[in-house]
């Protein structure tokens, strides 16, 4: 873990915990490429933008990714996390001088097992920003695995689909890829899917409804890439359906971008 290049003190480190304001973007880095690396630092600068109201330097972020992955193994999950360590709850209005926290996790091993997921009414606040205030949806996710689910599925207040709680989630139906029509988050694995795929981007409402007429489910995210999801509460599918494997040797061959 490093802030701005070197170890952070622990007023700094105390600041996110407390304050809780600022945003962040994940990545799946191999050999130092990361796919669609460009996609995660136009999002931080985006948010950063929206967040803090001033520009960011995304090379210095990139460098300071590349620092701590020095040590780190060579497949390896950075989180970039963006905030300011000398706002306050009663000053959040400030001018904020953003500082870049890069911490590191271990890379999922093989291929994700299929999803579970459990429905639930809920709708992240803005949610086209990835944004660290992520307790409804942890809480939401809590809620579905203390009842033998995987993750949350959300659903906004007409009762149609959005994502799931750090992931997108598309459908299949009739050989077409499909997302469902709705506010969530843009997520990079699925942007790479739009630019790939050799077909035009179809969007619909998806209720829990028209579940059934969906072949196959899949989740995307930048850690697990694409993962199929066997059942939406009792609604159940095959997880061996063909377009999971075109779907993932599509997103293989994607080229990765040096950090």
């Amino acid at each position: 873990m490093q802030l701005n290049g070197v170890l952070p003190t622990m007023d700094q480190v105390k600041a996110l915990a407390l304050t809780n304001y600022g945003h962040f973007t994940s990545m799946l880095a191999e050999d130092g490429r990361v796919r669609g690396l460009s996609l995660h630092m136009q999002r931080l600068a985006r948010d950063c933008r929206l967040l803090f109201d001033v520009d960011l330097d995304t090379d210095r972020v990139r460098y300071y990714i590349r620092h701590v992955l020095t040590d780190a193994a060579p497949r390896t999950v950075a989180r970039a996390t963006v905030y300011d360590p000398t706002l306050d709850l009663g000053m959040i209005g400030s001018d904020a001088v953003p500082h870049i926290l890069v911490t590191t996790r271990p890379a999922p091993l093989g291929t994700s097992a299929p999803l579970r997921l459990q429905a639930a009414s809920f709708r992240r606040e803005m949610p086209a920003v990835k944004h660290i205030g992520l307790f409804g949806a942890l809480r939401c996710r809590r809620t579905a695995q203390r009842e033998g689910f995987d993750d949350v599925l959300f659903l906004n207040p007409d009762g149609t689909i959005s994502e799931i709680a750090t992931s997108n989630i598309g459908f299949v139906r009739e050989g077409q890829t499909i997302w469902p029509r709705s506010e969530w988050l843009t997520g990079i694995t699925m942007t790479l899917l739009h630019q790939a795929l050799d077909e035009p981007i179809h969007t619909e409402p998806v209720t829990l409804s028209d579940l059934p007429t969906m072949e196959f489910v899949f989740a995307t995210n930048a850690a697990t890439g694409i993962r199929p999801v066997a059942a939406v509460d009792d609604q159940s599918w095959s997880t061996d359906h063909p377009a999971l494997k075109q779907l993932r040797d599509l997103y293989a061959d994607i080229p990765a971008e040096q950090l």
